[in-house]
């Protein structure tokens, strides 16, 4: 089998048409032709998409990006992709030595290191305290109200974050600059024991990101003791040295609730080897919100009532799936295709199409999908989550 290149890859001549097996028609009138070549899927759909569903993709680089001293931050949430509604997210870039303040949410916070590494600092309400580094593959995890910092080490950061709120807004964080500056400096004198000529120097608005010195080797001279303890769970895991489930075409890491502290968000780090799918199939209990970390690919969602629909993914992308719609994700590159799977749901639950229908009576199968019982009889009883190219 001939894999479909990356659209970065095809020759820069190459002008794609709205043109399906002599249907369609050339477009001669004005278009974003970059856009249409890395969708084409959205230009010239399967024959199998049918029906209108809502936009089910938005990438970061169509974002607001927001600029300050020590890095970039840009956000997708529910603004941005509608249908989002369970779950949003941050992609954010500190400099080296640089600061995401001290802050806390309403919403928990779950984060996946794209690149680099930072320290991360809490304090949660027994007063027991946190303190580790983190780098690339690795997470962490917040809960909603606890108060933390990131602080980026010496190569600098980037890293996702993911919330359990889709009208979630990293743009209306609780700082620990911005509660000072609306507090009354004689309060504030009261409370911390300073006085007003200690407080001259204030910031008068949130910093959010700025700039700072990078810290020392986290050793035990840096950590803080506190009276109360350490926090009981690590807020940290490293995903990246979990070992995965391995099949024929890729790999699947599961976080969740089971071995981690995310109580409220629970992810899968899939990695697709060229020409592999990840197969039929659809959650049972939540929707699916996902982040496309590199290659290029497609998803195809069945909406049921005979709607569905395809979108392109590379590097950057959001995309998201509807509780119980059906779907599938096939790497269509020459290189990995590698997303994570997240779920506001401390369990990791999905149903297989081939594992459902192997465990079954094969008649039942055969009769509803014309086939014979033979060709039922073949599939494996276990879940194959990923699915070898077919050569």
């Amino acid at each position: 089998m001939r894999l479909k290149r990356r659209p970065a890859d095809r020759a820069p001549q190459a002008v794609p048409q709205p043109q399906r097996d002599g249907q369609g028609g050339l477009d001669t009138g004005p278009r974003n032709i970059e856009l249409d070549r890395q969708n084409p899927d959205l230009l010239t759909p399967p024959p199998t998409d049918h029906g209108t569903l809502p936009n089910l993709k938005f990438s970061f680089s169509m974002a607001h990006t927001r600029i300050e001293n020590g890095g970039w931050t840009r956000e997708v949430t529910q603004r941005e992709l509608p249908v989002a509604t369970t779950l949003a997210g941050v992609d954010m870039k500190l400099n080296p030595g640089a600061y995401r303040e001290l802050h806390w949410h309403k919403e928990s916070e779950w984060a996946y290191v794209l690149e680099g590494s930072c320290r991360i600092g809490a304090v949660d309400q027994a007063g027991r305290g946190f303190l580790d580094d983190v780098e690339q593959g690795d997470l962490w995890f917040f809960p909603k109200g606890i108060p933390h910092y990131i602080q980026a080490l010496d190569e600098g950061v980037e890293f996702l974050l993911v919330f359990d709120d889709g009208a979630f807004s990293e743009n209306s964080t609780f700082m620990l600059s911005d509660f000072f500056a609306h507090t009354p400096k004689s309060v504030l004198a009261k409370n911390l024991g300073w006085t007003p000529e200690q407080l001259a120097k204030m910031p008068e608005r949130e910093k959010y990101i700025f700039d700072g010195q990078v810290p020392p080797p986290l050793d035990d001279a840096a950590r803080i003791i506190s009276p109360s303890g350490d926090v009981p769970r690590t807020f940290k895991h490293r995903m990246h040295a979990q070992p995965p489930m391995r099949f024929d075409g890729g790999t699947v890491r599961i976080t969740d609730a089971t071995n981690f502290a995310a109580t409220t968000i629970a992810a899968a780090l899939v990695e697709l080897e060229p020409g592999a799918l990840r197969e039929l199939h659809w959650h049972p209990t939540d929707d699916e919100w996902q982040y496309y970390i590199s290659g290029f690919g497609r998803m195809g969602v069945f909406a049921g009532s005979g709607l569905a629909r395809t979108f392109d993914f590379q590097a950057g992308d959001v995309g998201y799936v509807p509780f119980a719609y059906g779907h599938y994700v096939e790497n269509l590159g020459d290189e990995p295709l590698v997303f994570l799977e997240m779920f506001r749901n401390p369990r990791f639950e999905d149903i297989s199409a081939n594992q459902w229908m192997a465990n079954l009576p094969a008649r039942v199968t055969a009769d509803t999908l014309n086939v014979p019982p033979s060709l039922v009889q073949a599939l494996p009883k276990d879940k194959r989550s990923v699915l070898p190219a077919v050569r």
